[in-house]
């Protein structure tokens, strides 16, 4: 678990000393959201960056802001770790836009190289998934140093970033071995070893082509067979789940393991619906995003082709060549878009990590001369002075687009700002009650993890599970006592239950009598695929089992099951079952 989101809060609390004046819970609660005004000003600034003007950026807010169901997950899960990482990754994504700038004096490139070593590594402090992202950026970088499209010496610079950071959170982590085996680190190296072993050769002849063809290999055959090795000597169990997942996900591979399928079942892992892309349409980021992408990509084919052919391009770029691919930071967040864009359109999930920079990359092209001139060379445009159409298109398109925006949906931004929620669910209040008032303080509960996090957050009692997916021994664990829910024994589930020392087993309601919308994804159905209880190829067809569904066996309160577990409170949609001891059952 990574628990220094909470230990910088708890010192910030302390040290600032708010705890006379303000609740721990809104304390952390107010860290949180000044994050994400950190990130949506981080944004801010790579637009204004990539565009000049600051009507980028203010466009950048306003689709995040409308667009906020896609875009961020603060509004139903606080405590998330990405809620704490992205804010950071956004500040290192504006550095890193800036130190890839052409024109950039040394003051500003040192600053921005300050600013992305800090934010890298408390990046990869945060989230334990950050080191994938950074692959994604670093393969990114890769591609624009392979095309020349940027001196070397400044991508190089960014890996040398990544090393020292991997190497601090290692230690800092208590020698976190994910981030000796991450993509990340073997990528990096056999980048650092490729670039010794390069050879100097004049740009543009068959020669250097055929290089840039072997370093292209050799980059990524080092990069495997490095990341094979530290696999090989390092041990670790780092998201060994995720592999299996994915091979599921693509087809690769068929399972009847029930964390495997139930992972499948997951909303946020399926392919994005269609509503999401309605979504982003009628506010009209999707067709503009789709404009931009597709001009900046066509620019930067058409400035890599001429590099490849050895033909000489002006280093500094003006408004009148209509070059916009031949920028370097362009380029490198239309390669990044490109690949978070690949990920999304698999996983609705990492939608979070794209829909953000697609507000971004949207954003600046609308207000970017350089890319209305582009198109307009393409066009061959002569009626009207392309440089003035291209100023004045700059300016009004995002005007236009803002007004429109605000006309349609500032009044349900207000409307949705006046409506006061309130929690209110008595079942689950009487639940948290009774276990406060009633349950022993060493007391042990069992559940499902959902669930088991709220006990623990609301009441503060030991649990058996926690809602963490990241974790292989955490996932068998949840499996195990959700097997509650299954066609299992009363003996089977009280071996189950007394080996993780649970004293008490709670049954939810919902779960015993799901009736899912989705076939075949409800918590019972899983375990009876996964148990053997059902057939799949033939029909669904339930195969022979001696015993009852445990959860509906268990509230009739006949032997063996009385003799295992003694109900001791329940409400309409809660049973809680206190787990008879040895001495209890043997007499």
């Amino acid at each position: 678990m990574s628990l220094y989101p909470e230990l910088i809060a708890s010192v910030l609390y302390q040290a600032t000393g708010s705890n006379e004046i303000i609740e721990p819970v809104y304390f952390y609660i107010g860290i949180v959201f000044g994050l994400q005004g950190i990130y949506v000003t981080a944004l801010f600034v790579t637009s204004w960056l990539m565009s000049g003007t600051w009507l980028a950026g203010m466009l950048t807010v306003a689709w995040f802001i409308i667009n906020r169901v896609d875009t961020t997950r603060i509004e139903y899960s606080i405590p998330l770790r990405e809620n704490w990482a992205l804010p950071y990754f956004a500040c290192q994504i504006a550095a890193l836009t800036g130190y890839l700038k052409s024109n950039l004096n040394t003051y500003g490139e040192r600053f921005c190289y300050l600013l992305m070593s800090a934010s890298t590594y408390t990046f990869m402090m945060m989230w334990e998934y950050s080191h994938y992202l950074l692959f994604l950026q670093a393969i990114s970088l890769f591609l624009l140093d392979s095309f020349s499209l940027e001196q070397s010496e400044k991508v190089h610079e960014v890996y040398k970033i990544y090393i020292f950071s991997l190497f601090l959170g290692y230690l800092l982590q208590f020698e976190n071995s994910a981030l000796l085996v991450s993509p990340l680190l073997s990528l990096v190296v056999a980048l650092m070893l490729a670039k010794c072993l390069q050879l100097n050769v004049k740009k543009g002849t068959f020669i250097a082509k055929i290089m840039k063809v072997i370093n292209f290999y050799l980059v990524c055959t080092l990069t495997v067979t490095l990341n094979i090795i530290m696999k090989m000597f390092v041990p670790h169990k780092e998201n060994g789940h995720m592999l299996k997942f994915l091979e599921v996900k693509f087809g690769l591979n068929m399972t009847k393991n029930f964390t495997m399928n139930w992972l499948l079942c997951q909303e946020s892992l399926q392919a994005p619906s269609q509503d999401f892309f309605l979504r982003l349409t009628q506010s009209s980021l999707l067709p503009f995003y789709v404009l931009v992408l597709i001009i900046c990509f066509l620019s930067m084919m058409q400035v890599i082709f001429r590099r490849i052919n050895g033909k000489s391009l002006k280093e500094t770029i003006t408004l009148e060549d209509g070059r916009i691919g031949g920028r370097p930071e362009i380029i490198y967040h239309v390669i990044h878009t490109i690949l978070l864009g690949s990920l999304a359109m698999v996983i609705e999930g990492l939608k979070y990590l794209w829909t953000p920079y697609v507000c971004m990359l949207a954003a600046f092209g609308v207000c970017s001369p350089e890319l209305w001139m582009t198109l307009f060379k393409w066009l061959r445009l002569r009626t009207v002075h392309p440089v003035l159409l291209a100023l004045i298109l700059s300016m009004a398109v995002p005007t236009i687009i803002g007004l429109s925006l605000w006309k349609e949906f500032f009044p349900r931004l207000m409307t949705e700002l006046m409506e006061l929620q309130e929690f209110y669910d008595p079942d689950t209040v009487e639940l948290m009650t009774w276990i406060k008032r009633q349950a022993p303080v060493a007391a042990v509960f069992a559940g499902s993890p959902q669930l088991m996090g709220a006990i623990k957050l609301c009441t503060g009692w030991m649990v058996t599970s926690l809602p963490l997916y990241s974790d292989d021994d955490l996932l068998k664990r949840n499996e195990n006592i959700y097997q509650i829910y299954s066609k299992r024994s009363a003996e089977d589930i009280y071996k189950i239950l007394t080996s993780y020392k649970a004293n008490y087993l709670i049954v939810e309601d919902a779960i015993c009598n799901e009736v899912g919308t989705m076939r075949g994804c409800r918590v019972k159905d899983l375990l009876d695929i996964a148990n053997g209880h059902v057939v799949c190829e033939e029909g669904d067809k339930l195969t022979y089992s001696k015993y009852g569904r445990f959860c509906h066996e268990v509230k009739i309160n006949y032997s063996p099951y009385v003799n295992y577990f003694t109900r001791v409170y329940w409400n309409r949609s809660y049973f809680v079952y206190k787990i008879n001891t040895v001495i209890s059952f043997q007499s």
